[in-house]
């Protein structure tokens, strides 16, 4: 093969000076054949913490040995994982987009330490994988981001399950809808094995983000973690990416404003996760991309919901892989001439010449994906919102509601906990608006899911009849009619921070509209009369997260 680029001159020429650092590379198995060769970062975030970083291990072996094989010469090195699963609903629920910089952080620093020629990442759980896709952004040397693999589902008297079936379990069973049998049986069932969460949540949105935005390769994006298929997929991911140093193709000749663009698509089209907004502005900031949330709503008005997937579908990935993948939806996009076919990819092909083989059409007898001409919804689910409680913006997750305008009284709650005691001690009546408030980046400090208050409301049956707002987030798991990300948040002096308990709210998605109903001079009272809340932390991480964080409408960025 030809000689790969190498940017290691500066450590391995000959030369007495350098035979410290030979010496360290000879320690773990470098050869004198093997000083030329590029080197490459192999990254990883195996842990036992989660099901879904279970099995990386394994495949980053996989990668190693693929590398090596095609001639470059790969190097492990592990970083960090927090379980959203695990820590929602508890104050480490906090600590889970604060994880997202600092493995951001920690690829960087070893890449750059150590002059990597090139990167493979692999990830599986929903902080990991942005916080991977960031560090390539900034670094910018070759590199290719490979998915662990989703969970399959679990089942339970002919229905399937997944982890957000516990959460909603917690509020039927509050609310006597089902047995203390059943609720056990669904703790026990829902989660079988190794993957991340098995709906369309963020870490299946975000792999398919990647497949979509050219970072990953065609059909890996929903493959289970347990099917032989994924470590045959990481091997080929390897020897791609020892081929992509070849060609010195880097990341930001991949993540081009279209990429970004067919990857918002392709959001819309599966009905992915809120935490797609988040993500997606937090990588193009680091590939020094000009993208905005007036962006979304743009591309959410021509995108077709193409997939009936969990949370408010009826399927899983698995089942969206049977059925042809994200290389079907996005050939059924690129067809209707809504994806953009000449962006590169980490084959080295364009998006077109990627997906030339793959179906046209969805193949008869399955329900899970439907033609553009026939979508579950003409438009796209992800709404953006503004208002005068969010001039900035907000997120809103609309498809599948039978409601899409409410206005009610506020219940204003100051924090994640103060909610779920209301909710579970049914104090919450149809037509009240709940607010979450001082959960945002700064105020919480790490802008918390709400996924226990939103599931503990489907649970109690609650879905349909109340609205919840908050300046944090949002599981991929939530469904019903919320909204999350509101900037400026209320630890910032946004509007949020001022809302009274019965005040006049008003949601109207078909608006694009989030405003609360009381004149600008008593807004003007209250602003003058409002002081900042105290940092909830005055050292450690999460008060320097605090100092550092920027708004949700950027990407909560700290850099």
């Amino acid at each position: 093969m030809p000689e790969l680029p190498n940017r290691h001159s500066h450590i391995i020429t000959q030369g007495d000076q350098r035979a410290p650092n030979r010496a360290m590379l000879r320690a773990v198995g470098f050869g004198d054949q093997d000083f030329g060769k590029p080197i490459v970062g192999v990254a990883h975030a195996h842990s036992t913490i989660t099901p879904c970083n279970a099995g990386l291990g394994d495949l980053a072996a996989e990668a190693e040995a693929a590398i090596r094989e095609a001639g470059a010469m790969p190097q492990i090195f592990g970083t960090i994982t927090v379980s959203d699963g695990i820590s929602m609903g508890t104050e480490g629920m906090k600590y889970s987009l604060v994880s997202r910089e600092v493995i951001a952080d920690s690829i960087e620093t070893v890449c750059r330490g150590q002059s990597m020629d090139g990167l493979i990442v692999v990830g599986g759980c929903d902080k990991n994988m942005p916080g991977a896709m960031i560090a390539m952004a900034r670094l910018d040397i070759p590199a290719i981001f490979v998915y662990g693999g989703t969970i399959k589902p679990g089942h339970l008297r002919g229905r399937d399950l997944t982890i957000v079936s516990t959460f909603e379990a917690v509020g039927e069973f509050s609310a006597g809808r089902i047995s203390r049998a059943e609720f056990e049986d669904v703790e026990r069932f829902a989660c079988p094995g190794k993957g991340a969460c098995g709906g369309m949540y963020t870490a299946n949105t975000m792999s398919s983000t990647f497949e979509a935005m050219g970072m990953s390769l065609p059909y890996s994006s929903t493959m289970a973690a347990e099917d032989p298929e994924k470590a045959l997929s990481t091997r080929a991911s390897g020897q791609a990416l020892v081929a992509l140093i070849e060609r010195n193709l880097t990341p930001r000749q991949i993540l081009t404003k279209a990429a970004f663009e067919n990857a918002i698509r392709v959001v819309m089209a599966v009905g992915g996760s809120t935490n797609a907004v988040l993500h997606l502005m937090a990588i193009a900031h680091a590939a020094q991309v000009d993208l905005s949330l007036d962006d979304f709503e743009r591309i959410r008005e021509t995108t077709p919901l193409l997939a009936d997937l969990k949370p408010s579908g009826r399927y899983v990935a698995t089942d969206l892989h049977r059925a042809g993948g994200i290389p079907l939806i996005m050939r059924l996009l690129l067809d209707a001439g809504l994806l953009e076919g000449d962006c590169l990819t980490v084959t080295g092909k364009t998006v077109r010449e990627n997906l030339a083989e793959a179906p046209s059409q969805p193949s008869p007898g399955q329900e899970v994906i439907r033609p553009v001409s026939h979508p579950f919804h003409p438009d796209g689910h992800l709404a953006i919102l503004r208002g005068n409680l969010a001039s900035e913006g907000a997120v809103a997750k609309i498809s599948g509601l039978k409601i899409l305008q409410m206005t009610g009284p506020a219940r204003v709650f100051d924090s994640e906990e103060a909610c779920m005691e209301a909710i579970l001690g049914d104090r919450i009546q149809p037509g009240d608006v709940i607010v979450i408030r001082y959960e945002g980046p700064v105020g919480g400090p790490g802008m918390r899911e709400m996924l226990s208050p939103t599931s503990a409301i489907i649970g109690k049956g609650l879905g349909d009849q109340v609205c919840l707002i908050t300046d944090g987030r949002f599981s991929g798991g939530t469904h019903g009619l919320v909204v999350g990300h509101i900037a400026p948040e209320a630890a910032v002096g946004g509007t949020l921070a001022l809302v009274e308990e019965g005040d006049s709210v008003t949601l109207d998605a078909d608006r694009r509209l989030l405003q609360l109903n009381v004149s600008e001079a008593e807004l003007a009272r209250r602003r003058s009369a409002w002081t900042p809340p105290a940092p909830r932390y005055r050292s450690g991480v999460l008060a320097k997260y605090a100092k550092l964080v920027g708004s949700a409408a950027g990407g909560a960025v700290t850099g």
